[in-house]
């Protein structure tokens, strides 16, 4: 399927690894140029880069100002056609809500809302100047089924779903579709190495971390993991024309992992 996005710019957040690296492929592979936005390269960023296709800005988007210079560098191609905000991050907190401070809060309020705000505010001028675009946020199924030991993660992940749903309304009149994707456990470094969230689960569990990623994979109708590459074909479908009369949504891909309606 065509889905019409080559020769289009899209600028994708949190791009070196995981969903971001399999969106930033799959939007290549769709014949878009990329504008990769993350805080390091990775190991195939470079790679990417040295074919043409792809250019790597470093910014940590919760420092302000960075979000400016991420779309100032895609602005020099003309415009922007679609933004990924799919920069985020989530901690497990073995020790509950009193084990998380102030700062916590705010950290993770920073990286998973602000992390999304500045860059959409950032770039809507110029995906306006373009005549309309669309916007397609990395949300979580945590946004609405939430746990106690991710108190933090969850509630920024609900502000960011609301936040696309009134953006949606706001923007279609100018042309511009806002989606969101709430993926569940995705077989990433995030889940799938040492020290990540498995490990963070196992800690208040009492089990290993093998074990939690075995639990997570038999709670889902489907027994296993999502793919980053499954989550990155969603998001660029999204980003397409091919939706193009679809805005305001959120796609759940989590393999039945949420059983309410």
């Amino acid at each position: 399927m065509d889905l019409h996005l080559s020769g289009k710019t899209a600028v994708v957040t949190g791009a070196s690894k995981g969903i971001g690296l399999a969106v930033t492929k799959a939007f290549v592979d769709a014949g878009a140029y990329v504008v990769a936005g993350s805080r390091t390269p990775g190991k195939q960023l470079p790679v990417l880069e040295e074919s043409g296709t792809v250019s790597f800005v470093s910014v940590d988007l919760t420092e302000p100002g960075a979000a400016e210079e991420l779309i100032s560098a895609a602005s020099h191609r003309g415009g922007i056609d679609v933004l990924i905000n799919n920069v985020g991050g989530a901690t497990a907190r073995p020790g509950g809500l009193a084990s998380i401070s102030d700062d916590d809060w705010r950290a993770t309020w920073d990286l998973n809302v602000m992390g999304v705000v500045r860059p959409t505010r950032a770039a809507l001028p110029e995906i306006e100047r373009r005549g309309g675009g669309s916007i397609v946020i990395v949300s979580s199924i945590s946004a609405y089924s939430p746990g106690p030991n991710t108190y933090d993660y969850c509630a920024a992940k609900a502000a960011v779903a609301n936040f696309a749903k009134a953006l949606s309304k706001d923007l279609a009149p100018k042309n511009i579709r806002v989606n969101s994707v709430s993926p569940g456990a995705v077989s990433t470094e995030r889940w799938m190495q040492r020290g990540g969230l498995a490990d963070g689960y196992a800690a208040v569990s009492g089990q290993t971390a093998d074990e939690v990623r075995a639990e997570f994979a038999r709670s889902a109708a489907t027994g296993r993991f999502t793919t980053a590459e499954e989550v990155a074909d969603l998001v660029v479908f999204l980003a397409s024309d091919r939706a193009g009369n679809i805005t305001g949504s959120d796609y759940r891909i989590d393999g039945g992992f949420v059983t309410t309606v």
